[in-house]
């Protein structure tokens, strides 16, 4: 579809939790994200969206939301040929085989991040890229303390603490600093996976919404199987938001707001006795839905 001398595509940002790991599908073997040209035979932008994914993946997509419009007027024209607004949709599904035509796979969020996956503690590319931020700082001294201070805040250097939520401001203060190939850098010297356009950036605010949304909507049980242990439920929770939470805490506001209910059998968990299988209670969902919920991010 063109727009003056623009054009739309639609990107979607699939994401699945598997093994305790976050997933997002892919296709191009990984270096993109589901995507195609809004067409005018598309009834609507979502239905537009999921025709790509059926063809490029054939993955089921149920609960979608369109998650932001980019159209930078200054990003990626000449790979794209030409200004492109891009439309991306964020989809919750339960990973399964992709056998569409366009090399689709999974692959770990963290591959594209991995300095936002705090699970086992601050990652040891965090000290590479505050040298590097303080490095691009130190080379503008008119705005050197300006630089200091967005890098201090986006990356919880010194005392500004860690927040998880700021997934997209650390990937764009990363690429305003050239230092993600995205903006020039010298691939070997770019931290995490490269992909293709800003598809990298769209993921980034894919993991930023889930992240921020997980603490006042129950979405999480999108990713969950039918039944799952609180354990499980923990894990996944974690893995999303890249924090190892407190056991204490997150079960006990769970169980205050009533979110999961027994379904009286039981599994067992590796290394202990069998734990209690759970399934989430549609009717408090549907309610959580209209006047918000959320799930713990209390940190050890």
């Amino acid at each position: 579809m063109t727009i003056g001398f623009a054009h739309a595509e639609l990107i979607a940002v699939l994401a699945a939790v598997t093994g305790g790991e976050p997933r997002v599908m892919t296709i191009r073997s990984g270096d993109a994200l589901p995507s195609g040209p809004f067409e005018m035979g598309h009834r609507t932008l979502q239905s537009g969206l999921r025709e790509w994914v059926q063809e490029q993946t054939a993955h089921p997509v149920g609960y979608l939301e369109q998650l932001y419009t980019f159209a930078d007027r200054d990003r990626n024209n000449e790979i794209l040929g030409g200004r492109t607004i891009s439309i991306s949709y964020l989809g919750l599904v339960r990973e399964q085989a992709a056998p569409g035509a366009g090399r689709p796979g999974w692959h770990g969020w963290y591959e594209y991040f991995p300095w936002e996956d705090r699970r086992a503690g601050a990652p040891a590319i965090l000290e590479e890229l505050s040298a590097r931020l303080e490095a691009w700082a130190q080379s503008d001294p008119v705005r050197r303390d300006e630089r200091l201070r967005r890098g201090a805040f986006a990356f919880g250097f010194g005392e500004a603490g860690w927040n998880e939520d700021l997934v997209l401001q650390r990937y764009e203060l990363l690429y305003e600093a050239g230092i993600v190939a995205e903006a020039g850098a010298t691939p070997a010297l770019n931290p995490g996976r490269v992909m293709f356009a800003d598809h990298r950036r769209i993921l980034a605010t894919g993991i930023a919404r889930l992240r921020a949304k997980i603490k006042y909507r129950p979405v999480v049980f999108e990713l969950m199987p039918d039944s799952f242990t609180l354990l499980q439920l923990q894990r996944t929770v974690e893995a999303l938001a890249g924090l190892t939470l407190h056991k204490q805490n997150f079960r006990r506001l769970v169980e205050l707001q009533e979110l999961v209910e027994e379904t009286g059998e039981t599994e067992s968990e590796t290394g202990g006795r069998p734990a209690k299988l759970f399934r989430y209670r549609r009717a408090v969902l549907e309610e959580r839905a209209l006047a918000g919920s959320k799930l713990p991010l209390s940190r050890n």
